[in-house]
């Protein structure tokens, strides 16, 4: 009798243990990557990604759009934005804790919707950057205009990335915006890749053209 009470204790603690074993293996599965695995490509599977505004992002009402029309209000470049979910076209996201949406409306063919994205929520706050310009540039880009001498870096910060469709190539002599749906304004470079002249509509260019010091 003794033998088959011993045998009975053992038993149950064994099932126990065992037990506590698979609890313990399914809660790493859940939460840890695979070894080996980047980080990055766990991030990309759980569809979020956290980051900041690469730049000056024109909105109306809760829409961003690829377009991103001068003439709207704009988020300001660094300002947090949380990705939760990207859904064909559209990418639906939390800004400083306001739900808003991506709208990939015009370079679809040139580029995927999450390539798109991830320019323009970037890792790395570009306000470290932005502290480095001079005065004017930084001036010029919280007002969302331009000015001769401005990198390419310090105007894709100021107002956004140019349409893909429009600019497929980056490297050449001018780059396409938009002020408003009918009227476009071009940025010209100098071959050292710095603005040389800002063109378009009067109107539209007293508008971009920053002229503080």
């Amino acid at each position: 009798m003794k033998e088959k009470i011993v045998f009975s204790h053992f038993s149950v603690l064994a099932a126990a243990f065992c037990a506590l074993a698979m609890l313990s293996a399914c809660k790493g599965t859940d939460t840890k990557p695979e070894e080996g695995k980047p980080a990055a490509e766990v991030r990309k599977e759980t569809g979020i990604r956290n980051g900041y505004a690469c730049c000056n992002l024109h909105y109306s009402s809760d829409w961003i759009s690829d377009s991103n029309l001068a003439q709207l209000p704009f988020i300001a470049a660094g300002t947090p934005i949380k990705v939760l979910k990207i859904d064909g076209y559209r990418a639906y996201v939390e800004i400083d804790g306001k739900p808003m949406r991506l709208g990939h409306d015009y370079g679809r063919a040139e580029e995927k919707t999450e390539q798109w994205v991830n320019k323009l929520v970037v890792l790395d706050d570009p306000k470290a950057k932005i502290a480095r310009y001079s005065p004017a540039v930084r001036n010029a880009i919280a007002k969302g205009q331009l000015m001769k001498g401005m990198t390419k870096e310090q105007v894709i910060i100021s107002v956004g990335h140019p349409q893909t469709n429009e600019n497929q190539r980056l490297d050449g002599p001018y780059w396409r915006y938009w002020w408003s749906s009918f009227g476009p304004y071009y940025v010209y470079w100098t071959k050292g890749g710095t603005v040389s002249k800002i063109d378009g509509h009067s109107e539209t260019v007293g508008y971009m053209t920053y002229k503080g010091k």
